[in-house]
């Protein structure tokens, strides 16, 4: 029997109003969540504050990201933004992944509300942690 969790109406009109159209997809849809088997450099990264955890998988090939797969244990910016992270990076070389910033995961969904914009951050930590382990 598929679990059902029952969401308060006034958190999903909370959600509807705070966040843009492209978290609240990632939201219900995550990409890419899940360990990746053939992962040859994973990072992972905590928030001391808030305790939010982000791991990330890659497969690095000749440079180039081919697979990137994430597991979140946080609040939704958190998964969200792992989610997000791995569209971002697939597909591109480590050197331009590198480059990414907190600004570019933020511009990515349409912004995030400042009080959880720790999440972006805590994502280009968790890739930068990765890219460090090829």
């Amino acid at each position: 029997m598929p679990l059902c969790v029952s969401v308060p109406l006034w958190l999903l009109t909370l959600i509807a109003l705070t966040y843009s159209e492209a978290f609240k997809d990632h939201l219900a849809n995550p990409r890419n969540a899940g360990e990746l088997a053939n992962a040859n450099a994973v990072g992972e990264e905590t928030n001391p504050v808030c305790g939010d955890r982000l791991r990330l998988y890659l497969q690095v090939k000749a440079g180039r990201i081919e697979a990137a797969r994430f597991l979140a244990y946080g609040c939704p910016p958190t998964l969200v933004c792992g989610s997000i992270l791995t569209e971002l990076i697939k597909g591109r070389s480590v050197e331009e992944a590198t480059r990414l910033t907190r600004k570019d995961l933020l511009a990515a969904l349409g912004g995030l509300p400042s009080r959880k914009q720790h999440a972006a951050a805590l994502a280009i930590e968790t890739l930068r942690a990765a890219i460090a382990s090829v």
